[in-house]
């Protein structure tokens, strides 16, 4: 009968891979779980500079859209002070027509109308062409807004989402 040697034998292999693997994780552990704690704080910083940059643009959308916003009640202000102004003018241009002639009043309040509605036509036009505009510089904001944030949430939730596997998997090799 032979006996087989203890753990504690010298010619155990399995003692000198427990040793073998005691002092390299004795003298490179540090060093790697420092190596591998910077990444992660890296990847950190850069995530949370993309989250800082998507707000930050948020905010200037935001503003952007209230500026856009007074524009548009500027120009709505504007376009009833004109239409105002038109249709003052036209009851002055009224006025002196019936101290005129008849024919002459007839033709000055035919005149007075075609004015007024080529200002409204004007008006409308300009608050359309304004609507428009602010419509699609609001629509460009939000969509540029939502595509970055939305691929920058759904980054980040994958990199969370994988950073146990990641780390299970390192810490197993």
């Amino acid at each position: 009968m032979t006996e087989e040697p203890g753990f504690f034998s010298a010619h155990n292999p399995l003692l000198w891979y427990t040793i073998a693997f005691v002092l390299f994780f004795g003298i490179f552990g540090p060093k790697l779980w420092a190596a591998i704690a910077a990444a992660l704080d890296g990847r950190a910083a850069s995530v949370r500079s993309q989250l800082d940059e998507a707000s930050r643009l948020r905010r200037e959308a935001e503003a952007l859209l209230a500026e856009a916003r007074r524009a548009h009640a500027q120009a709505m202000d504007d376009a009833r002070a004109t239409l105002e102004g038109a249709k003052n003018e036209a009851a002055q241009i009224a006025e002196a027509a019936r101290r005129d002639a008849e024919a002459t009043a007839r033709r000055r309040e035919r005149m007075a109308h075609d004015r007024i509605a080529a200002a409204e036509r004007a008006a409308v036009d300009d608050i359309r062409h304004a609507a428009a505009t602010i419509a699609a510089d609001a629509a460009r904001g939000v969509i540029s807004e939502t595509h970055g944030a939305a691929e920058d949430a759904d980054l980040v939730d994958r990199a969370i989402a994988g950073l146990p596997a990641a780390l299970s998997g390192r810490q197993a090799a």
